[in-house]
């Protein structure tokens, strides 16, 4: 089971050019590149929360923004995304062994479109977005229905992640966890949130 942005694609670019596009059609500052890189990774809502916590309890601003944001990102969900160094051809070998999962919390409206503009979503025998079920990462429930779907107990799965919600969520249904590097974790150390294992570089999973 893989998340998908910070550990697959490097996609921070083209999520803060659609935000900073929000913003200034909005006549609001622009956060930027490396301000949005460390809200990203908690799903689209909790990201606009981020976005417009410059304008508290404006309900109708904040509903604006959503919309402005979703269409910008629609219209530009691969522009600069790439893929992180190895990941194509360890997808290539892991799906020969089991089967691969991908569940990320960023809305199937955006998800699907990423990958395939990626060439990923034939790697994946199944795709969780963060709008797919009931509840997203941290909570275990993506996690447990990739289980139930494929018949797999706990200590056969491994989850493959770069924050602390892959981490928890892994852990939370039992599934042991590997914490990348290089993703989005908030500003945060990925050491401080106890995974499994910590990985450099993704032909380390190897």
């Amino acid at each position: 089971m893989f998340d998908l942005d910070g550990t697959l694609v490097d996609s921070v670019a083209d999520v803060a050019a659609a935000i900073d596009r929000m913003r200034r059609e909005m006549h609001l500052p622009e956060p930027g590149l490396e301000q949005v890189r460390n809200w990203v990774g908690r799903g689209a809502e909790a990201l606009l929360d981020k976005v417009m916590a410059d304008c508290p309890g404006q309900f109708a601003l904040r509903q604006e923004a959503g919309e402005r944001f979703a269409r910008a990102y629609r219209e530009a969900v691969h522009v600069h995304s790439r893929l992180f160094d190895g990941v194509d051809a360890a997808l290539q070998l892991f799906a020969t062994w089991c089967p691969l999962v991908c569940i990320t919390n960023k809305p199937w409206c955006f998800t699907q479109p990423l990958l395939a503009s990626l060439g990923l979503d034939k790697r994946f025998e199944l795709i969780l977005a963060g709008d797919s079920l009931s509840h997203k990462k941290p909570h275990p429930l993506p996690v447990l229905h990739a289980l139930h779907h494929f018949g797999v107990q706990p200590a056969s799965a491994l989850m493959v992640g770069d924050s602390r919600h892959d981490v928890a969520a892994a852990h939370a249904a039992g599934v042991r966890c590997i914490a990348l590097t290089w993703g989005y974790n908030h500003g945060e150390p990925i050491e401080d949130c106890d995974p499994d294992w910590i990985v450099d570089a993704f032909v380390d999973l190897l």
